[in-house]
């Protein structure tokens, strides 16, 4: 066997350091293009989308539900991540329910809008001397629970009635104002909104006048809802308010007309005396029972129960006036009700 010139060398060992710095660079290289592409799909789903929506979240409704309505309305662009976003930043137990209008600026930027949002609302005014029956169709006619607010009136359940109404309803107690009332708010909450307004005309001085009086705070308010529906302005209701206290404090039944159509649930144009309207049955029927009736027969204003607690009761003679009556415009007082006939034929009937 020939022989080489020279010795055979022993094969070299392959670079591995060189492989492993390679495989540990591509390793990497995998790594940022993922986590690249990660942040890159996170930020396009919480990216804004543009799109501005009113929006009803439901009460109770949690960081899911709500997400998926908002994906659904185009304000965010994926509700799982909203939800994720919501759990992971504590927002889920601060998010808010009701009606919004809310711009997809982002998911961030809408979970912290959720958190302290600003509700659509709707400018509601409420009349003095309008029943309970009107409040429900304002409501109903500007979107809200109409129905459901007058059962509640209706048939209040414990907790709701305040103390002092003696009544069968909350008729009367629903004050009459203006409310800025968040679209989406329950019935119960706006007819808790209006019991707290009431509340506010309730005050010590005004207790203490009725103590004076002999008042209840049922009775006043049911007499001033009376007074309220009898009275052609303002000026006329201390006068009116005393009449019916004169007679009160007699026993002399008020035979208010009102109080006929209340219990008929007509309108007071609608009576009908031939038709036998006066002769109804009801407690809330003044010609037919003396007294006051069972309850307010609408939501009387400021001004009606101000008049009851400053009632002008004597004529300038000192003797307590007892009948009163309009005509052209004009309110007429009488002490008795020979004055009261004569001034009615003179008056209204032009003999």
């Amino acid at each position: 066997m020939d022989r080489l010139p020279y010795p055979v060398l022993p094969a070299l060992p392959p670079p591995r350091r060189r492989r492993r710095g390679f495989a540990w660079a591509l390793g990497f290289l995998f790594l940022a293009a993922f986590l690249a592409s990660l942040a890159g799909g996170f930020w396009y789903l919480t990216a804004p989308t543009g799109r501005t929506a009113i929006v009803r979240v439901p009460e109770g409704a949690g960081a899911a539900a709500i997400g998926a309505l908002l994906e659904h309305e185009g304000i965010v662009r994926s509700g799982w991540v909203f939800a994720l976003l919501a759990r992971a930043t504590g927002a889920e137990k601060k998010l808010k329910s009701g009606v919004f209008r809310l711009e997809g600026r982002g998911t961030l930027a809408v979970l912290r809008e959720l958190e302290a949002p600003r509700p659509l609302t709707v400018r509601l005014t409420f009349p003095e001397g309008w029943r309970a029956v009107d409040y429900a169709r304002r409501l109903r006619e500007a979107g809200f629970d109409g129905e459901g607010f007058l059962a509640l009136v209706e048939r209040p359940p414990e907790g709701l009635k305040p103390p002092y109404d003696e009544g069968p309803t909350l008729e009367g107690y629903l004050f009459p104002d203006t409310y800025e009332i968040p679209l989406g708010t329950g019935p119960e909450a706006i007819v808790r909104l209006m019991l707290r307004r009431f509340a506010k005309e309730l005050t010590p001085e005004r207790e203490a006048r009725l103590s004076v009086l002999g008042l209840s705070v049922h009775a006043w308010v049911t007499l001033a809802s009376i007074v309220q529906a009898e009275a052609g302005s303002e000026e006329e209701m201390p006068w009116i308010a005393g009449v019916f206290l004169n007679r009160l404090e007699i026993g002399m039944p008020l035979q208010s007309d009102p109080t006929v159509a209340y219990a008929l649930g007509k309108a007071l144009p609608e009576l009908d005396r031939y038709a036998g309207d006066f002769e109804a049955d009801s407690p809330y029927n003044t010609y037919r029972y003396p007294g006051l009736p069972p309850g307010p027969i609408n939501n009387p204003g400021s001004a009606a129960l101000a008049s009851v607690l400053n009632a002008r009761r004597l004529s300038p003679k000192g003797k307590p006036y007892l009948y009163f009556f309009h005509a052209g415009g004009k309110l007429y007082l009488n002490e008795t009700f020979a004055g009261h006939l004569r001034d009615l034929n003179r008056y209204r009937y032009g003999r």
